[in-house]
């Protein structure tokens, strides 16, 4: 029998901060650790380049990535879905 092996891909969730570039996002993932000795709860941050197909995407949405092969030097991710879109005020 041949069956297609599915590979677990890493998903992220994030919110869209920048989509001036072609065809990518900026997606910033936050998460929130305990400090190892104050026990504090802190919220750490990281920027991820993602690949998106033209106007899925804009600046203020929730988005979920996941990871991909390299598109280029910095993009590693796709936007997978979106999951919220921003609030026009």
């Amino acid at each position: 029998m041949s069956e297609q092996i599915e590979k677990v891909r890493r998903a992220l969730v994030g919110r869209v901060v920048s989509d001036k570039m072609q065809n990518t996002v900026t997606v910033l993932v936050e998460r929130r650790v305990k400090h190892e000795l104050y026990g504090k709860v802190i919220t750490r941050s990281a920027k991820y380049h993602a690949h998106v197909e033209t106007g899925v995407a804009a600046a203020g949405d929730l988005v979920e990535i996941e990871e991909c092969r390299p598109i280029s030097k910095t993009k590693s991710w796709r936007v997978a879905k979106v999951l919220e879109k921003a609030r026009v005020i």
